[in-house]
């Protein structure tokens, strides 16, 4: 665990106030009975690596902050980190049944000396479920969310992802954001990591 981001974690969990019962609760069930902690952020781009997904979030959590101070203000601390930090969350995969697991090079791979094309591979043991919808599925069984909250979860992806054009221009200002906020930590802050 990278000791930096871990700090970073922790103090984006210290903004959570009107909810924190429930935000510790849903944490504590991450951070104990999934890979939360290890899993990557995607299984050859960016943040390939143990906690990568970890990292990701925070990167998207402080970049979230960053913007919302800036253009609005009004949006709370506390909603900003709640979502930043879930919005990736269904790539835990489910407690004991991870999304990723470490990918093994073929037998040709191996045959020739060859590493595993990708680092991860998607685990086919669970049924299938988009990362947003896991996402909201895990977090509602431990914390209240708003409906911006969930429309930013689960449209956080954009309007380019072919499920998320029934919202396209109808995007609250959290789930701008929040688009934006992950696509500046993955293509630029996380670009070649």
């Amino acid at each position: 665990m990278n000791k930096a981001v871990f700090e970073k974690y922790n103090f984006l969990k210290s903004l959570v106030k009107e909810r924190k019962e429930q935000f510790d609760r849903l944490l504590s069930f991450l951070e104990t009975e999934t890979a939360w902690l290890s899993a990557p952020a995607s299984t050859k781009y960016h943040l390939s690596k143990a906690g990568g997904l970890l990292e990701h979030s925070v990167n998207v959590a402080e970049t979230l902050l960053r913007v919302k101070n800036a253009i609005a203000p009004d949006i709370t601390d506390e909603t900003c980190v709640i979502v930043a930090l879930l919005h990736d969350l269904g790539k835990v995969g489910m407690p004991g049944n991870p999304q990723y697991l470490i990918n093994e090079p073929t037998e040709r791979q191996k045959q020739y000396g060859y590493p595993a094309s990708a680092p991860y591979r998607f685990n086919t043991k669970l049924t299938y479920l988009s990362v947003p919808i896991r996402s909201i599925y895990l977090a509602l069984q431990h914390i209240t969310l708003t409906e911006e909250e969930v429309q930013a979860i689960a449209y956080h992806d954009g309007q380019y992802v072919e499920d998320n054009r029934s919202c396209a221009t109808r995007e609250a200002r959290l789930t701008l954001l929040l688009q934006y906020a992950d696509s500046w930590s993955g293509f630029i802050l996380e670009e070649g990591k």
